[in-house]
């Protein structure tokens, strides 16, 4: 992949977020990787998502050094770097603070699978990280983000739950590619939003039988999918 062209997919991906509702003002970020390359492209610091040019995405190796661009690259690249380094199979990261996803991160609250819905998107509860120490917010605050990130996923498959929230701050959401980690953000915050209303309806509900979960996961993931339509070989 050429640089301008990861710079144009970083691009189309911040401008859907733009799109998606998700955002307000300049709440959040997207990126994509490179990995044959090692370069990460982002979204620029404080530009609103209705100025974004191609010219302002920002390109960095996995070290953060910056290899292309003028603008200050997010606040929140540190976080996307330690999060490409530690999961390897992810190939875009979105960081939104959409309402109701960030809701249940201030509460610090995990997003257990109430429904199918969830499940296919998710397996199991979306997970909520520990609140960082002060010592760590005061040293490298995006970076340990990140790490209590990692921290969260250790033992898991972060690829079947590509989502997490941060305690006290909102969620982060990864995919194959910048694309389709905006996607998961929307997925989130849908999800987010239908287990806010259910608990209202019903503030005892629990977590669907993990039969229906896995078969609901399984219909869209994994090599025996049932979901799309099959392309010819």
């Amino acid at each position: 992949m050429t640089i301008e062209n990861l710079k144009k997919m970083v691009l189309d991906a911040n401008l859907e977020l733009g799109c998606s509702g998700l955002v307000k003002l300049t709440w959040g970020n997207v990126s994509g990787i490179d990995r044959d390359n090692g370069l990460i492209a982002i979204k620029p610091s404080g530009i609103p998502y209705s100025d974004i040019k191609v010219e302002h995405i920002v390109v960095l190796d996995l070290a953060g050094k910056t290899v292309e661009g003028r603008c200050k690259p997010s606040v929140d690249t540190p976080t996307h770097l330690v999060l490409y380094n530690a999961f390897a199979d992810i190939g875009g990261i979105t960081h939104t603070h959409s309402t109701h996803a960030t809701m249940f991160a201030q509460a610090r609250r995990e997003i257990i699978c109430m429904g199918t819905t969830h499940a296919d998107h998710f397996l199991g509860p979306v997970p909520v990280t520990r609140v960082l120490a002060k010592e760590e917010a005061k040293e490298a605050y995006e970076e340990n983000t990140g790490r209590i990130i990692v921290e969260r996923f250790d033992g898991k498959q972060p690829t079947d739950t590509p989502a997490v929230l941060v305690a006290d701050h909102g969620p982060f959401a990864w995919g194959k590619d910048a694309m389709d980690s905006v996607k998961m953000s929307i997925a989130l915050e849908m999800v987010a939003e239908m287990a806010f209303g259910t608990m209202q309806i019903n503030s005892e509900k629990q977590s669907i039988p993990g039969y229906i979960r896995d078969i609901h996961h399984g219909r869209k993931h994994g090599p025996g999918t049932a979901y799309g339509q099959q392309t010819d070989r």
